[in-house]
């Protein structure tokens, strides 16, 4: 068409011509899975559900997915392309055919674009996330002369969904939950091995969320490894024994900035520590000074744990107790002897793993904190935490502690609220990565 018969014609339709004729961007992970010669499937969302992954959520539901191109279809754990209803990727991540997560964004399109080596090739990926992440706990002083026990990677906070490592000294704890991760065992181990400092690995399967990965539990045998049962480790100048076959990955690094908060306010307090496991609240109120401490616990290893720390710090044992005894029978009974604390501390194990159990769990978070609020000295502090992650997200953990403050008969109001510590970042898009909530109270 020439100039002059262009200039006969109305706006609209020059405009449209020209759209028409300019070419379409091109992708660059479809130019790159187009090189593949085993060829790349194809995960196409349904409409309206591109752009909440556009923004980085990296779980791709089942019930968000509209249909898989690719012959054959694709395999648990292999790599494919995420894209538009107009077939367009958007991004690329791994492929399960029987978690409800079916797909785990591993990188976007406008990433792949600037970093093209990593794109739709796991094995760089992760090798560029774990360098990313260490890098990232070195800008956070981790670890230290005072902490060597820390989390090194942080599964959908350090980008990789599914993958939890924690730092002990010189053994990393990999927490395996997502069917991709078993599959690069290998490549993981082989990386977390060139991060300075460590010399062991204990690799540490969460065997119920991998069933409904889809995984046969007999392919989650391990060859054992010449790793330690114990190890002795630092957090905040404090020594602690931890069991590599306790409770998670062995030890709560995730309360570090909190147990030491207590140890700034403890001097010359009386201190209770409510589901203490191996005494870290109690350690750092002893720490900080204050004039008792006793621990209470349901869990004899984890009491045993304690008492070595206490040892292991050279503290006075006539002024740190701990206790064996289920928490609500002994907060009870020492309730009905008008017994009180300067400083509470509530931790108690995590009652609410699903959303399915939140409201039961919310009448126990009630009564426990109603119990705690009443030994709680006129004027006192509790600090009370839930690790649930169903009632952190809820948001009604702040209902449950007004509901148990109406049952006790006392007034609370806000000092502090906190979460995990900072070597736990959690992605924004990936809101229910958030799961300890920390509060610390005025009781009156």
């Amino acid at each position: 068409m020439t100039m002059a018969a262009m200039a006969v014609l109305p706006s609209r339709f020059i405009k449209c011509f020209s759209l028409s004729s300019a070419s379409a961007p091109v992708s660059t992970l479809q130019e790159i899975a187009s090189a593949s010669p085993q060829g790349v499937a194809k995960v196409v969302l349904k409409k309206g559900k591109t752009q909440l992954f556009k923004y980085g959520s990296p779980m791709v539901y089942s019930g968000a997915v509209d249909r898989i191109i690719g012959r054959p279809p694709p395999k648990t754990g292999e790599v494919v392309l995420v894209a538009d209803g107009a077939e367009v990727p958007i991004g690329w991540g791994l492929y399960n055919s029987v978690s409800m997560f079916c797909v785990r964004l591993m990188q976007l399109e406008e990433e792949a674009s600037r970093e093209p080596t990593c794109a739709l090739n796991m094995e760089r990926l992760l090798e560029h996330r774990i360098n990313a992440a260490t890098d990232l706990r070195r800008q956070l002083g981790l670890p230290s002369i005072n902490t060597n026990a820390y989390r090194l990677v942080n599964s959908e906070g350090d980008r990789l969904s599914g993958l939890i490592v924690d730092v002990f000294g010189d053994v990393a704890v990999v927490a395996s939950s997502a069917a991709w991760v078993e599959k690069y065992k290998q490549e993981i181990e082989a990386f977390i091995n060139k991060v300075d400092g460590i010399s062991h690995i204990n690799w540490r399967p969460s065997v119920d969320i991998l069933k409904e990965e889809g995984l046969d539990l007999l392919q989650l045998k391990h060859a054992s490894v010449a790793s330690p049962s114990q190890v002795e480790v630092k957090e905040n100048g404090i020594r602690y024994a931890i069991s590599l076959e306790g409770q998670k990955t062995g030890f709560y690094a995730d309360q570090r900035e909190n147990r030491q908060f207590i140890s700034t306010i403890a001097k010359g307090k009386r201190v209770l520590d409510v589901c203490c496991y191996s005494g870290g609240f109690s350690l750092n109120a002893a720490h900080g000074g204050a004039v008792s401490v006793t621990g209470v616990d349901s869990s004899m290893p984890a009491l045993e744990l304690a008492e070595k720390n206490i040892v292991l710090n050279g503290l006075d044992s006539e002024r740190i107790t701990f206790l064996k005894q289920d928490a609500s029978d002994f907060m009870k009974k020492a309730a009905a002897r008008n017994e009180t604390w300067d400083i509470v501390v509530l931790d108690p194990p995590k009652l609410a793993p699903r959303k399915e159990v939140l409201q039961n769990a919310s009448g126990m978070y009630r009564n426990l904190n109603a119990l705690a609020m009443r030994l709680t000295k006129k004027g006192g502090v509790l600090m009370t935490c839930s690790c649930s992650g169903a009632m952190t997200q809820s948001g009604t953990f702040m209902r449950v502690i007004q509901g148990a403050a109406a049952m006790a008969g006392r007034k609370v109001t806000i000092l502090r609220q906190a979460g995990a510590a900072s070597d736990h970042p959690i992605d924004p898009s990936y809101p229910e990565g958030a799961y300890l909530s920390n509060i610390m109270l005025r009781v009156l």
